[in-house]
């Protein structure tokens, strides 16, 4: 019989480091897709504060403790990072594990709004995108959701597309190193 090894979908190909600014795979945990029922926004809130202590997300941001978070991901749709749902949330939303289908990175550095500057179609600087910011957005030519932590610009991305994820931003971080080298 094969055993079989679960992989992270970066696993061989980050973590990535350049003149300050690292590129680093996350374990998110669960992530859950919350889209609520017609009229059932605010009683999903109230399900998520009483079972997570998280509000549901308005559009463009998150919310987050020390163990979970709910980022905003569409429309209508958040992500549940970190615990399994609770069981209350599926009264008032579908809930949906997207655990396998995600790569999740981290930009660290000070070059890293620099960095995502070549790659993605809006502004990341710290004034037009603070701390609990949300955006869907592409990258190069990849879907991805951003958001602003304490650390750092989390990025999301297929977990199909990892490889590439890893290295257009790979290839980002050694363009702005080497313009900075060059003085």
């Amino acid at each position: 019989m094969v055993d079989l090894t679960s992989l992270t979908p970066c696993n061989g190909i980050l973590p990535l480091s350049n003149d300050g600014v690292t590129l680093s795979e996350i374990d998110p945990g669960r992530i859950t897709a919350l889209m609520p029922f017609r009229g059932q926004r605010e009683a999903l809130t109230e399900a998520l504060q009483a079972a997570h202590g998280l509000r549901f997300p308005e559009p463009g941001h998150m919310t987050a403790t020390d163990t979970a978070s709910c980022v905003w991901t569409a429309r209508d749709q958040a992500f549940l990072m970190g615990p399994a749902p609770d069981d209350s949330l599926a009264r008032f939303a579908s809930v949906t594990d997207q655990s396998d289908a995600w790569a999740v990175v981290l930009l660290a550095g000070v070059d890293a709004e620099e960095v995502l500057a070549r790659l993605v179609p809006i502004d990341l600087r710290p004034s037009a995108f603070p701390e609990g910011a949300a955006a869907r957005t592409l990258l190069q030519h990849m879907t991805v959701t951003i958001c602003r932590r304490p650390e750092g610009l989390q990025i999301m991305g297929f977990r199909s597309m990892a490889r590439t994820l890893a290295h257009d931003i790979g290839d980002a971080m050694a363009a702005v190193a080497g313009r900075r080298a060059a003085g």
